[in-house]
């Protein structure tokens, strides 16, 4: 079915059914085309909500899925535009992931695993010869066309797509999920099309033994192991895997992008076109158990990142969906499995550190006004001055600027160090920093106070507000200010 034109109502088109999943700005149905009888499942994204990055990131996805009509790739069969809600209408697949498929096969061999890459391949390449680079290409975006054996392998979330003009490198941002990412990418250097082919080198890595080629705890040191290229094949998991499998692992996972196999060159690969004859067809228990264990571990981290974001109504980029049935819908989901895309990520960064900069100043310059305005109205706070209590609302803090800040003519000077920026989402962030405080009692003597600080930030109405300040050791604005009048009248 070619995607139609926006031209009508989604309701004069399609019946919608129960919810499949949800995120901070949309909601997953499945629905059923009135015309046909035909199953589909909409994502129904509240535009009211986006902000005008996100209504250019919405256009690109759907324009992206547009040009993509392959049968391993879930298809976009219609977008409609209506006042306040955009539907795009996807492929109803329920399949479930591909990796939690192969775990509960009764038998699983190398040669399935060559089958399983050739069908991420021949979608990488799809996308490859329209000029569509995907950028995250892992696990949860590998689904089941259906529950049936055999089912095709569907690439998902084009979220993170870019557009390029044939082999055209250029810095496009820091966008994947960690374990996944190119050493290209992480070197912020130009790149393109060949970081799709670093991502299935490491799903193909695991296809065969169950867990990654890289692997840290400590993200610092994952990069490292993969800016080197540092992996190996230890024993005894490999001893049974043939040559030709590992030789086409070695060719993807080229740490020099324009010596690595392209797509096309990789499903010409003997490993994948001459499989019967090539690959091992014994099945690899010790793979499937590995891989629960690797399943387990992602699924963990995904709920743990998901409970919290719900729960604070943050925004997702790429949450799994699951029906009671099992099936499931792809969503653009942040964790080791969490997509990063940092150039959003570090511009964020310096707005929450500038606009905590500016609450301070109106804390200095005792100016109440400026500091409601920053401030969420019904802001909760910790800090000493409240005895171990869990203030809320602003009459404390009005209580200090009105009796304390605003008739305080001393100069005062704050410096913040180590200022640790958490991005969660679009709309939320946390601070937490050392606030030096310098001022000059009425004796002249200078003074420093110190104070550790937390704030969380949540963006309303496109303005950062703080919704909760956490103060310790000295104490908060008010302790200190409080303190600075206790010092200066000794």
């Amino acid at each position: 079915m070619a995607a139609q034109p926006a031209c009508t109502r989604f309701s004069d088109n399609y019946e919608l059914k129960e919810e499949l999943g949800k995120g901070a700005f949309s909601i997953v149905k499945r629905c059923v085309q009135k015309s046909t009888g035909f199953e589909f499942a909409a994502k129904i994204i509240n535009t009211k909500k986006l902000t005008s990055r996100d209504f250019q990131k919405l256009e690109r996805e759907a324009r992206i899925c547009r040009k993509l009509q392959h049968p391993n790739i879930v298809r976009l069969h219609d977008s409609i535009q209506e006042e306040n809600f955009h539907y795009l209408v996807f492929d109803l697949v329920t399949g479930g992931e591909l990796f939690e498929d192969i775990v509960a096969r009764e038998f699983y061999s190398e040669a399935d695993a060559s089958h399983c890459i050739q069908q991420i391949l021949e979608s990488v390449n799809h996308c490859h010869q329209n000029g569509v680079v995907h950028r995250d290409l892992k696990p949860e975006n590998l689904l089941l066309a259906s529950k049936a054996k055999g089912a095709a392998v569907k690439l998902a979330d084009f979220g993170l797509a870019i557009e390029v003009q044939g082999d055209q490198q250029a810095w496009f941002g820091f966008a994947g999920t960690p374990g996944y990412l190119s050493p290209e990418v992480l070197k912020k250097e130009p790149y393109g099309k060949a970081v799709d082919i670093w991502a299935c080198g490491v799903i193909l890595y695991i296809l065969l033994v169950g867990y990654p080629p890289f692997w840290d705890e400590d993200q610092h040191r994952l990069y490292v192991q993969i800016k080197a290229g540092t992996y190996d094949y230890p024993s005894p998991e490999w001893d049974t895997v043939t040559p030709e499998a590992k030789n086409l692992i070695n060719q993807m996972l080229t740490v020099n992008p324009h010596k690595r196999i392209t797509a096309a060159e990789a499903l010409k690969h003997p490993w994948i076109c001459q499989r019967e004859r090539v690959a091992s067809v014994v099945h690899r228990q010790e793979t499937v158990d590995c891989l629960k264990k690797f399943n387990a571990r992602r699924k963990l981290k995904g709920a743990i990142l998901t409970t919290m974001l719900a729960t604070r109504n943050f925004s997702s980029k790429s949450m799994i969906a699951k029906k009671g049935d099992g099936s499931q819908v792809k969503e653009s989901t942040d964790s080791s499995s969490t997509t990063v895309e940092d150039d959003d990520c570090k511009a964020r960064r310096q707005e929450i550190i500038k606009i905590t900069e500016q609450l301070i100043e109106a804390i200095n310059n005792g100016d109440y006004e400026t500091y409601t305005k920053i401030c969420d109205p019904h802001l909760t706070s910790f800090e000493p001055e409240a005895l171990g209590n869990l203030i809320e609302g602003m009459d404390f803090h009005k209580f200090n600027f009105e009796n304390v800040l605003g008739k305080s003519n001393k100069a005062i000077n704050t410096t913040i160090l180590n200022p640790h920026v958490h991005i969660f989402g679009e709309d939320t962030a946390c601070i937490a920093y050392v606030r030096l405080t310098q001022y000059i009692d009425k004796q002249g003597h200078p003074h420093t106070v110190q104070t550790e600080e937390t704030r969380v930030w949540h963006k309303k109405d496109s303005k950062w507000q703080n919704v909760h300040f956490h103060g310790s050791r000295n104490g908060s604005f008010s302790n200190t200010a409080t303190q600075y009048d206790f010092v200066t009248h000794k």
